[in-house]
This record gives C-alpha cells, structure tokens and sequence, in this order.
C-alpha cells in the first residue's frame, strides 16, 4: 500500500478531483492524516478545480467495506487531556476550513462511515451512498462526545431528535435510514454506480462559472443563521461579485451557446471572502 495518508487521484480534464481513501487499518483519522487533509485543503484552494469527489474502495480483512470507520482513538494512548483536546479542536478547524472550500465537493461513502466517518460528511455538499453503508456515532459509549461536528452541526442536517437520537443511543442505520432522515441524499446500488452519479454532478459544476458557483455557495452557507436583513445583503455582494468579476458579461455573451449545452470562456475563480 502507498505509504501516503490517502490516495489522491486527479482528473485534469474534467478539473475535478478524485479522493480515495485509503490508510491505516480501517481508514481511520489520525495526526497524520489530518495533517495530510490541511495541506490538500490549501492546495484545492489555490487551485482551478471545480470539484471533489471524496469514496472509498477500502475493504477489510472480514470482506466488509469501509469509508470511514472513526478517528484513530489509539494513538492518543498517553496523551494528556490538553493534547487530546488541542487535537479535537484541530479536527473541527480542518474540518470547518474543508467546509468552505469554494468548489462542490460530494461524498460516495460505501460500507463502514462510523464517529468521524458520519462527522466527515457534514462538511461535503451532497451525499450519496451505497446500499452496505452504515452510519453511527458511538462516542458517548466511550465517554467523550461526537467533538468534529457531530455536536454542533449534524442536528441542522437530521432535525434535532434524530441527531439527539443517534449521538445519546449510538444506534448504527443502515443507507436507507439515512436517507429517511436527510443525512445521504442519494442512494445507489453500487459504489461504482455513487462514483459514477457523483462524477457527472461534478461535470455539470465544472461547465459552469467558477466565480458564480464559488459565490453561490458562499452566500448559502454565509446564510445560516443570519438576520434576512444580512442574508439579502450576503445575497447582493455574491451576485456584485459576479458582475465585477466579468462572468455576468461572459453569460450574457454566451447565452445562446450556453442554453444550447454549449461551454463559455469562463475566467479564474474569485472568492467572497469578507463577512457582512
């Protein structure tokens, strides 16, 4: 196996990237491979990409798949109560910074997506899975709580009293439960088949302007939690941005080859980068 922390396949012709995971016994997170995510999360942003495709061909000795099986618990053996939080908190930063990435970004998760596994998914923008994944979050059975995320945010994924239900009881649910309740937005067959789903949403963004999709999402997720009042005004500097960028004029210029499936010369992505 390459001794790197995951595999990192890159398709240039697409300018979408390929993630697959592939490390240590079960997938599992740990110091390395979180610094190995920070270093790609500064590469992806300084790059063209318009997409990342995140999965996992990983199987275990037993035969059973997994995506993510959970954070790597053991290396913290010795580890004192302020590491282990400095460590967490480096995770949610990583996580956090993944999050807001201004490309599109979908998970293809297939088999095992357990503690860290379920929290990674809330930082991606679409979610599809496979019939054999599963999903839980077994932390408070170990006496800590879902501390990347699975806390803080997966409640505005699921509803309340699903996350409530999944963090306090540790029940693991299978693809179609997930579904049920919003945490996958897709489910498949295969895993070859949420590549291949994933791929072609990822081509569709990658057609389309970078600055405006790079705005786009943005705007949404600078939306949450906001007064209307900020939400309108997050809305109109994302859309400025786009007519000062140039993009607006080259839609307009193109608008007949674009409505008939054609491509337009779109410009280097520009960012929102400031708060209202």
């Amino acid at each position: 196996m390459d001794e790197s922390p995951f595999r990192f396949q890159l398709q240039y012709e697409d300018n979408i990237a390929v993630l697959e995971l592939d490390h240590g016994k079960a997938n599992e997170m740990g110091v390395a491979q979180i610094a190995a995510w920070e270093a790609l999360i500064e590469d992806l942003r300084g790059s063209e990409l318009r997409a990342l495709v995140t999965t996992s061909r990983r199987v275990s000795s037993r035969g059973t798949p997994i995506f993510i099986a959970g954070a790597n618990v053991t290396e913290r053996s010795g580890w004192t109560n302020a590491q282990v939080a400095a460590h967490v908190q480096r995770q949610r930063e990583m996580l956090a910074a993944l999050r807001r990435l201004p490309l599109f970004h979908v998970a293809v998760v297939n088999g095992v997506a357990l503690g860290w596994g379920t929290e990674f998914l809330l930082t991606c923008d679409y979610r599809v899975a496979a019939r054999a994944a599963t999903f839980g979050l077994p932390e408070t059975g170990l006496g800590i709580i879902p501390g990347a995320g699975g806390s803080a945010e997966l409640w505005s994924v699921v509803g309340v009293n699903q996350a409530l239900r999944l963090g306090m009881t540790g029940e693991v649910i299978r693809a179609e439960e997930a579904r049920r309740i919003g945490l996958i937005e897709e489910l498949v067959e295969t895993p070859e088949e949420g590549v291949e789903r994933a791929v072609a949403l990822a081509k569709l963004v990658a057609r389309r302007s970078p600055t405006a999709v790079a705005a786009f999402k943005a705007a949404v997720l600078g939306a949450v939690g906001r007064s209307a009042e900020d939400r309108q005004a997050l809305e109109a500097r994302a859309y400025k941005l786009c007519l000062e960028s140039g993009e607006a004029a080259i839609g307009r210029e193109n608008f007949a080859a674009i409505t008939h499936g054609g491509d337009a010369p779109w410009g280097f992505r520009r960012e929102l980068l400031d708060e209202v």
